[in-house]
């Protein structure tokens, strides 16, 4: 349970607290509605890259204060990447993966990978080639699909391409091993390079702190360079963090 705590100090779960109190989610969590948005950074840097605060406007890069008075009054323009706890940083914009190879949900058909190749291209000469994926899109094919993509760049610019990729917490993967298993069989379809950010897609019931711990592991053997959660409530980030 200890050893995850170095790994997620890479990710961005420090800045959770203070979204909850934007959702009114979080627990012990108050601050003044003016207290300037600078002296919060290590929990709000993620707000910069253009991200709505509950009610909050975002025009031009700045965020100012909602509309209807029920929430915080910030303001600050937006930088051109969000780091992630010195670990990575990220361009302000990614793209969701999840319709590359899905055709359950999304009727992804084979056919239109070359569609697919001249979003990834635009993306990279944008210099916005920031995805996201997960092993569960597509059952691999999406990871499979970016990784092909890349593959195709000379070295100097497929290491400017940045993935996120996530594990998928199904009820038979109880062990922290599971999640390293995983995350080795992902980078094989990414073209073996270390994933960007490697997140617990959901919670389990149980296990989730085994997953944590995997986390950690894959961290510790360069599988990845940076570790989250996602789809977690306030409450159970503050708990693996």
């Amino acid at each position: 349970m200890m050893r995850i705590s170095a790994a997620l100090g890479l990710i961005a779960a420090a800045f959770l607290p203070s979204a909850a109190n934007a959702f009114g989610g979080g627990k012990g969590t108050s601050s003044s509605p003016t207290e300037p948005l600078v002296a919060r950074s290590s929990r709000r840097d993620f707000l910069a890259t253009g991200a709505t605060v509950g009610a909050g406007v975002v025009t031009s890069g700045v965020i100012t204060s909602p509309p209807f008075g029920s929430g915080e009054a910030i303001a600050t323009a937006a930088p051109s990447s969000a780091a992630l706890r010195g670990a990575i940083s990220l361009p302000p914009i990614g793209l969701g993966a999840w319709a590359w190879g899905d055709s359950i949900f999304w009727g992804y058909d084979k056919k239109n990978d070359g569609d697919l190749a001249e979003v990834f291209d635009y993306a990279v000469s944008k210099d916005l080639a920031f995805f996201d994926t997960a092993e569960l899109y597509g059952f691999g094919r999406s990871e499979q699909l970016l990784g092909d993509f890349r593959a195709k760049y000379p070295p100097e610019q497929a290491d400017k391409v940045q993935i996120a990729s996530k594990f998928a917490a199904f009820p038979f993967r109880t062990k922290p091993q599971d999640v390293v298993n995983a995350c080795r069989k992902s980078v094989e379809r990414l073209g073996n390079k270390p994933i960007d950010l490697y997140q617990i897609h959901f919670p389990n019931a149980w296990s989730n702190a085994e997953y944590w711990d995997g986390l950690a592991m894959a961290y510790e053997e360069g599988l990845v360079k940076a570790v989250g959660v996602s789809n977690y409530g306030v409450d159970a980030v503050r708990a693996c963090h």
